[in-house]
């Protein structure tokens, strides 16, 4: 079975999938400007980026997110078939 990705600019849909998989809307710390989101993550149970990341709602991510011209490229399994958290932000 190969792994199958999806790309999308829907924020109901990215909200739904980052929701599904627990992560939550982040960034970067001390990449932001002002009151503008910095470099924008996903932050999920486990990760990497405990002490790197700063979690922001939703709506400062997604301004954020539109502002750059991204879409949102996740993967719902892998190869495997196990359920997945592979994504990227990706230019439009």
């Amino acid at each position: 079975m190969a792994s199958q990705s999806t790309t999308t600019t829907d924020h109901d849909e990215i909200r739904r999938w980052v929701e599904a998989h627990d992560g939550r809307p982040a960034s970067v710390k001390g990449t932001e400007s002002g009151d503008e989101a910095g470099v924008l993550r996903i932050d999920f149970p486990g990760g990497t980026g405990e002490d790197q990341l700063e979690h922001i709602d939703w709506d400062d991510w997604f301004a954020k997110f539109e502002e750059s011209g991204l879409a949102f490229l996740y993967q719902e399994r892998k190869a495997s078939g196990e359920d997945s958290t592979f994504f990227k932000l990706v230019r439009r």
